[in-house]
């Protein structure tokens, strides 16, 4: 979570990499005033660091114009993606339906496609008036490729470097790192994960590997 303008940099260059925007070349500037996904993922950082760190009266009617942007943008995208769920290396692959919980939790360099809901489980009004009840929502981990038409809901967790694949029902854990699932429900179906989809974004931009070619 965006705590401090440090954070909020590192978040906006983290996207910017795993969004393969490089910069210095005409695309560069074009895709900065025309690209619709990286407009959106910029705005979405920008609005959790006044959520999270701009919170005085005095800032009140930007935060607000900023939320009536980001509103917009997101109808235009067709997404539902509120703030403070993805960490830093969002790569949103396509414009198209997506639609995530805001009490979801979803870690580093996630790369995610169309179609996809991260969701609850259904619960009841007498479930949800508890002091104690916890939204059912998923838990996801750094480094989670989802691929197009997924379906994540309940309370369950996956960990790091898993690949999901496309039109997958995942409503149970995996906590097995570095695997791929898919299927109707999920299963483990290779050892081999995120690392043969996508890359690092945080990574390379904490100098630990070099940005692919």
């Amino acid at each position: 979570m965006i705590q401090s303008k440090k954070d909020y940099i590192f978040y906006l260059k983290a996207d910017e990499i795993a969004l393969k925007k490089k910069g210095g070349t005409v695309q560069y500037y074009r895709d900065y005033l025309l690209d619709d996904i990286w407009r959106f993922e910029r705005l979405l950082r920008k609005r959790e660091f006044y959520i999270n760190c701009k919170k005085g009266i005095i800032y009140k009617p930007y935060s607000l114009y900023l939320y009536f942007k980001f509103q917009r943008l997101s109808t235009k995208l067709g997404f539902t993606i509120p703030p403070n769920v993805f960490g830093p290396g969002l790569s949103i692959a396509h414009k198209g339906t997506l639609i995530v919980n805001s009490n979801a939790q979803v870690g580093e360099n996630c790369r995610i496609h169309t179609d996809v809901n991260i969701g609850t489980n259904a619960y009841s009004m007498e479930d949800e008036l508890r002091p104690d009840f916890v939204f059912p929502v998923p838990k996801i981990g750094n480094n989670v490729y989802i691929g197009p038409g997924v379906k994540i809901f309940g309370d369950i967790e996956i960990a790091d470097n898993i690949a999901i694949g496309a039109n997958s029902v995942v409503n149970k854990s995996f906590k097995e790192e570095g695997i791929t699932i898919a299927g109707v429900p999920a299963k483990k179906v290779s050892s081999e994960g995120f690392d043969k989809c996508y890359y690092k974004a945080t990574d390379i931009l904490r100098g630990f590997y070099k940005l692919p070619q």
